[in-house]
């Protein structure tokens, strides 16, 4: 397995992860060894996805930077965004999501890394978006003070609900039975089959990150160095424990045969994982950790699944080479399919599905390789002085 995690200092980390038994053999110290560094955005990281083969990334520069964790090299680049990429979710290995706070929520084809469709979600920025475990339905917050209901398979809004304050999490339960919604240091959880509120936790701080544990366990973290977990039924804390030495910037849970394990990134540079007991109750145990020495902001685990071969993509093409010209008209064509989309309430549904592949990608928004964006970039700065 290998630790991901982005940073304010515009880097990408990759930490292998091999437990090694001690002693009886009965106990286990995980040991965490440097792999890759990937320094590909020019701003700050907000966002990371995983998925069997790559990693994604989001910035501040609006691009999201794809890294081949099986051949550990940069794939290429995706520029569809005009705004700061604020959340990316893969459904499987076929698809993934992005959002940004441009407004838009992009669909796109994993495998060829096409954009199947783009959709103008919310008149203010997309701070957060999940994927229901059926991938039929998405959720999604903003800063219009609005949660929207996505029919996937369609390609289209299903239901928004005005919740009166800016949301900046959203999340799904395993199963896909209830969510959360957080506000500041409050989390509403609601139920799918009423689509209402059930009940409300409230956090000491304001909510950094949240994620199930189980379909009624949930573990939140806040701008402080606690971690809590909270029972969604019941609403109280059964029990908390304290992770680091400031506050909690992301957390990712994930299960071996073995464990239980939840991992946690923080400002103070620690990547830490845990060993959960059954009982939520009792804290869980310190597995190892990491110092980046870098102010994290975002973290995923990749699994390396060998024997899960239907599901692992081909390796895509080679990212054809991008010239300034090409890079000017694939924004412009980007932003008329963005108007059409406006105009059509009910868009082809072959588009955007995650349950079925597409062969009818949207225009202009195919891969380009890290070299030509930056030299993209440095074209337009030279051209907007002359402007000048």
């Amino acid at each position: 397995m290998e630790v991901v995690a982005g940073c304010y200092e515009q880097v990408l980390f990759g930490f292998a992860v091999h437990p090694e038994p001690v002693g009886d053999g009965h106990r286990e110290r995980w040991a965490p060894v440097a792999d890759f560094t990937h320094h590909a955005h020019t701003a700050s990281l907000s966002a990371v996805a995983v998925n069997s083969r790559f990693v994604v990334t989001g910035s501040k520069d609006e691009t999201i930077h794809i890294y081949d964790m099986k051949k550990k090299v940069d794939h290429g680049a995706l520029m569809h965004h005009n705004g700061t990429i604020t959340c990316l979710k893969f459904h499987g290995n076929r698809h993934l999501i992005s959002g940004a706070e441009d407004g838009l929520i992009c669909v796109w084809d994993a495998r060829r890394w096409e954009c199947l469709k783009s959709i103008r979600a919310h008149k203010g920025h997309v701070t957060f978006l999940s994927i229901h475990p059926s991938g039929k339905l998405a959720l999604s917050v903003g800063t219009d003070k609005t949660l929207r209901t996505w029919n996937l398979v369609e390609g289209r809004s299903a239901f928004i609900k005005n919740i009166k304050q800016s949301a900046h999490i959203v999340e799904w339960s395993p199963k896909g039975e209830k969510y959360v919604v957080v506000i500041l240091n409050r989390i509403d959880v609601y139920q799918l089959d009423t689509a209402s509120v059930s009940g409300t936790i409230t956090n000491e701080k304001r909510v950094s990150s949240v994620t199930f544990l189980s379909e009624s366990v949930l573990a939140v973290a806040g701008d402080e160095e606690v971690v809590r977990f909270f029972d969604c039924d019941s609403l109280t804390c059964l029990s908390e424990f304290k992770a680091h030495e400031n506050r909690v910037k992301d957390m990712f849970s994930f299960e071996t045969p073995e464990h239980h394990v939840l991992v946690t990134a923080s400002s103070d540079g620690f990547i830490k994982m845990w060993k959960l007991k059954q009982d939520k109750k009792v804290s869980p145990s310190l597995l190892c950790e990491i110092n980046t020495n870098a102010r994290l902001t975002c973290l995923g685990v990749w699994l390396d699944r060998r024997t899960d071969t239907k599901e692992s993509p081909p390796a895509a093409a080679e990212p054809a080479p991008v010239s300034k010209e090409q890079s000017r008209r694939n924004k412009e064509e980007s932003g008329h399919a963005v108007q059409e989309e406006e105009k059509q309430p009910k868009p082809d549904a072959e588009k955007c599905s995650l349950t079925g592949d597409s062969n009818k990608p949207t225009r202009g928004n195919s891969l380009v390789s890290a070299k030509k964006r930056k030299t993209v970039e440095m074209l337009e700065k030279k051209r907007k002085k002359k402007k000048i």
